[in-house]
């Protein structure tokens, strides 16, 4: 996982809160990066580390709104805090249901800011760590042979050693020896492990709608 402390990134067409969201923020010991469009932010290089966005939801050229499907779409899993001052129930609803953590109509306490942001880092932190996981689960599949991919999904379905190896006309010695390098290969610690990684991994599903 990135050592990198958090960051928080707000996007507002309004330089004073810009500002003032910045200085909060900063106060407490967080990074923040100030965007005025949605544009603007989408153009920048964001740094690998978890973080929340605090965004307007009326902005020039693409709305907060149109941002948020915008990088559900794009596979950004960015937590949002939507702010506004004109906001309405209709657009709240929306809002919570596409995923975002808290919709704050202006003016708002900024404690009441603050425990959003610290939810949402919280809550992407953790998404992070799941994500580094599962990229490193991909990598250590990706080293299996193809022989070994074969018996790990029919380890993960449950099948012995002795039905492995007559399903692929081999050897159950043979089937072992496969078998103890994919769960070394794999970091495997205990066949609950591996059927949890293939889980994850979607290998058992490719199996099965393979069949």
């Amino acid at each position: 996982m990135s050592t990198e402390n958090p960051v928080v990134f707000i996007i507002d067409d309004d330089a004073s809160v810009r500002n003032a969201l910045t200085n909060l923020l900063r106060s407490v010991g967080l990074k923040a990066e100030a965007f005025s469009t949605a544009q603007e932010f989408l153009s920048s290089t964001r740094p690998d580390a978890p973080g929340c966005l605090v965004l307007d939801v009326r902005l020039p050229g693409s709305s907060g709104l149109d941002l948020q499907r915008q990088l559900a779409d794009a596979g950004v899993h960015l937590p949002i805090i939507f702010i506004t001052g004109y906001g309405d129930i209709e657009m709240s609803v929306q809002a919570m249901k596409a995923g975002a953590v808290e919709f704050l109509t202006k003016p708002f306490r900024e404690q009441v800011l603050l425990d959003a942001v610290q939810r949402a880092i919280q809550r992407d932190r953790e998404a992070y760590t799941q994500r580094a996981a599962l990229a490193e689960w991909r990598d250590r599949y990706q080293s299996l042979s193809a022989r070994e991919r074969e018996i790990m999904v029919m380890v993960v379905r449950g099948l012995l050693n002795k039905q492995i190896a007559g399903e692929l006309g081999t050897t159950e010695a043979t089937v072992k020896v496969h078998r103890a390098k994919l769960m070394h290969k794999m970091q495997a610690d205990s066949l609950a492990d591996l059927i949890r990684m293939a889980e994850k991994l979607g290998v058992s599903a490719t199996w099965q709608a393979s069949t």
